[in-house]
Order: C-alpha cells, then structure tokens, then sequence
C-alpha cells in the first residue's frame, strides 16, 4: 500500500500554502498541485506536419471562510506570489454568498492508504521514437488495397504527477503516463470516398495496439465503407460495435451524476432501486483497476476510491457523489469527486464500463432478418431530462443474420430508459478508455433513412 511522500517538495509547497491561508482567515482549506509533460507528433502522406512538446505546473487554492468558499489558482510558485495567492482567496470568500453544501471532508472519510495502480511506466519517449510509430502505421493503412489518402497518423506521450493536500490533514500524489497512437485514412476516389480511422492508448507502452495493426484496420475500416446505400425508415433491432456503444453507457454515467439528480435534471432521477437494465447486467466503475485508463488511488477530496457496481442485476445501487452532491441529497459521499486547480469537484466516473455479456458478435446478430450495425455516429442529440436520443448514424444493414451492404446518412432514434431496458451485450469487450462497452444490441429502434 502507497502513502503521501511528505517530504516531496510538492508536499513542503502545499503544506506551507495552507498555512499562509488559515493565517489570512481561513477556516478549512485544500490545494492541488499538477505538474504535467507531453510530446504529441503527426505525419501525413509520409511528411511530418506535428512536433509539439509542453511542460507547465499548475496550483490551486480552495478556502472555505464558513460557509463560504473561493478557489485561485497560480503558475508563480515563489512564497511572495502564493503569500498573495492564499489572501485573495480568502477576500473572495468573504465577498461571496454562502454555500450550505460547501465544506472540507471529515476526518473520518479520508484515505490513509491505497495501493500502487502502476499507472506510470517510467518512460519518456524521444521524439524519434514517436515518429517511428506513426509512419508504421500511416505506411500500413496506406498499404491497404482501396486506400487513396490519408488524413494521418499522430501519437502522443504525456505524464501528469498530482498532489493533494488539506488542512484535514489528508496529504497524497501520485501520478500518471500515457501513451496513444491513431491513424485515419480516405478509401475511393471522387464522390465515392469514405474515411475511417483506428486508434489505440494505454497507460504504459507495452499495452497499445502494433502500430501496424492499426493501420491495417483504419485502412480495412474505410474501405470496406464504400458504396454506402440509404436505408429504408423502419423499427429494428440495432447494434453498436464496441467502437462506439461506450458512449451509451457514457449517457449513464451522465444520469446517475449526483449534480444532475439534486437539480432534478436527469431522466433516472426517481430511478434509484429500480430496474434499468435487464436481467444480468452489470457496469462498475472501478478506479482501483491496475494500469486503467481513468484510475485513481484516492478521489480529488481525499476520500478512498473503490469498487463499485452502479448496476447490478439491471437495478440502479448508487449516484455518483462527491461532498457536496451527497450533502445535497442527504446521502454518504462515494468517493466520485474530481477536479481541477481553478474550480470546485464534481462527480465523474473512472474506469466506468460494462461486463462482458455470454455470446459473441457473430451470435448476438446471427437471428436478426433486418436490422442496424452501426461503426460511426454524428451530432448529438441527448436529452439528459427526458432520456429522449437521436443521433446520426452510419455503418452497415444486417440481413439474415449477417452483414450486407454499407449504410450512411441515417438516423437512429428511441429513449434511454427503453434502450437500456432492451440492451443486450456480447462478449467482446475491451479496454480502450476510461469508458468502456462489449459489443451490444438493442431491440426496436427507429431508423430513419431514405
């Protein structure tokens, strides 16, 4: 189990901001220090057009004068600057109206310990390197019969280290690498072309995809969307390919954010207890999962992260909390808070995904006479209140259990609530961000096409 390092300069720093704000007039406070680097590269049809590297450090002071807060946040590091820093902060709460959900989180609540997530692989890639992984996979798509253009490759590498301190006495850091590589290309000629794209990240190198598979798939992608037709208006089943059906369980995160449930603004807002989702499913969020992408040992106030199944069973166990969401409802925090150096916490997910299902991709379209597998979506059109989804859409029409022609210029309708209800996942799921969805289908969508 890891603990704070309170010899870190980053630590003495913090520590010594909170005691310049309780000198000037605080009752509570907490500071978060970021410190960030990266390298981002591209190259288009063989020439390099991107070579970006940044580095910078950021802090930010939240006070609380009563119940009353303020947040600053400063890059001037120097004890006459966050001197400064740690009194205009508490000149602004004293000036602003008071927060009866605003406070520091109780000792009881804190994280002491947490374990190593192995989030950072330690490595620092030169800018070669990176380039070396960009024109393998520009060179492979492009090497795909059918591809005419390409839109490039990029790849990037960053690291971001994070300190939190409080006048709670809660003191941690920990900190983050990633890497990423993607690749779009264009297939067909004229008014015939398609593009597509494929795209790979992960906390350490070993983890992405072979910068030639990549390539190969963005270049197989897009051809083998060429020659679209319209569809015909109709009610059917439809499936998302992984690629794209995150962004639904992405809709759910958004309605069990306890922010939006006290505004009374989300459509599960009365949902809590209740059936969302068929029998057997479950999604976690889990910011405890080693080498995730959304991981994290502890929440932006302190508190421990944890394992969580927000649908177990297809029922609906818990909101997303942070302190102030929880004193809202009246509920205990879930450790969900996160933020930045200039702002208060909100709740967010982690690593926020949805179990495998039992059947594959091949068994989960293999009965349906006509129906929808869509690979792309366009707009978007969510009501967050009513549930009610409309977005573009493209892809390829299913007949008889198999796919048969390539589709675009379509539209896909229906309401959350129903869609969750009638969703059905396959067993392909895989871990490409920090929201995560197998393979799924769901039953009596509306299509409309030509």
């Amino acid at each position: 189990m890891a603990k704070a390092k309170k010899s870190a300069p980053d630590a003495d720093l913090l520590s010594d901001l909170l005691k310049w704000a309780k000198a000037a007039g605080a009752d509570s406070a907490d500071a978060l220090y970021v410190h960030g680097e990266s390298i981002s590269v591209a190259q288009r049809l063989g020439r390099r057009e991107k070579l970006e590297s940044s580095e910078g450090r950021d802090l930010g002071l939240r006070v609380f004068v009563g119940k009353r807060q303020a947040f600053v946040s400063s890059t001037d590091f120097t004890p006459k600057a966050l001197r400064t820093v740690a009194q205009r902060a508490v000149d602004m709460a004293r000036a602003v109206p008071e927060d009866p959900v605003c406070g520091i989180a109780p000792e009881e609540l804190l994280a002491r310990k947490w374990p190593d997530l192995d989030l950072d692989d330690r490595g620092r890639p030169s800018a070669r390197k990176l380039l070396s992984l960009v024109a393998e996979a520009e060179d492979a798509a492009r090497a795909v019969k059918g591809v005419t253009n390409s839109e490039g490759a990029e790849a990037g590498w960053g690291r971001s280290s994070v300190m939190l301190a409080a006048s709670n006495g809660f003191s941690g850091g920990y900190s983050r690498g990633g890497w990423s590589l993607s690749c779009s290309v264009v297939g067909g000629e004229g008014t015939g072309m398609e593009r597509d794209y494929e795209w790979t990240s992960a906390v350490h190198f070993e983890d992405l995809m072979a910068p030639a598979r990549v390539g190969r798939n963005a270049g197989k992608f897009a051809v083998r969307r060429l020659n679209p037709r319209k569809a015909a208006s109709a009610r059917v089943p439809v499936v998302y390919d992984r690629r794209v059906s995150g962004g639904l369980i992405g809709h759910l995160a958004s309605a069990i954010n306890g922010r939006a449930v006290a505004r009374g603004t989300s459509f599960l807002k009365d949902a809590m207890g209740k059936k969302v989702f068929a029998d057997g499913i479950r999604i976690l969020d889990n910011p405890l999962r080693k080498r995730g992408l959304g991981s994290r040992p502890f929440d932006a106030e302190g508190l421990a992260s944890k394992r969580m199944a927000v649908i177990d069973d297809g029922r609906l166990t818990t909101w997303l909390l942070d302190l102030a969401a929880a004193r809202q409802l009246n509920l205990k925090p879930t450790g969900h808070a996160s933020r930045g150096v200039s702002g208060p916490p909100s709740p967010s997910t982690s690593n926020f995904y949805l179990e495998k299902g039992k059947v594959s991709v091949d068994e989960l379209i293999g009965d349906i006479k006509s129906g929808l597998f869509i690979t792309d979506l366009i707009g978007f059109g969510i009501n967050g209140v009513t549930g009610d989804y409309s977005r573009g859409a493209s892809g390829f029409w299913i007949e008889k259990g198999k796919l048969a022609w390539p589709v675009s210029g379509i539209t896909v309708a229906g309401n959350l609530k129903d869609m969750f209800l009638n969703m059905t996942p396959a067993s392909d799921l895989q871990f490409k961000s920090s929201t995560n969805a197998p393979t799924v289908r769901i039953e009596g969508l509306t299509v409309a096409g030509s």
